[in-house]
């Protein structure tokens, strides 16, 4: 994985991605998701080819659950 992709979880999601200075792109996946981990050899391209302009997020839904109730993501890979 690019050392560009950060982890959020619930309690850091409104300081990493709504208060970040870049765009952020975040990938809402599970460690059981198949197509999850199909996207994410593209996810770690785009994050190194993108550095410095653009942000690659990456939340766990199993082990955060709030953030993808308050956005109403009802299945994954979701990418917003």
């Amino acid at each position: 994985m690019s050392e560009q992709i950060h982890h959020v979880t619930d309690d850091s999601f409104e300081t990493e991605v709504l208060n970040s200075d870049l765009p952020v792109l975040v990938d809402y996946w599970a460690e059981w998701c198949g197509p999850c981990k199909m996207i994410a050899p593209i996810l770690d391209e785009i994050a190194d080819e993108y550095n410095g302009k653009l942000t690659i997020a990456k939340l766990n839904i199993d082990e955060n659950q709030e953030t993808p109730q308050k956005y109403a993501v009802r299945g994954i890979p979701t990418l917003m």
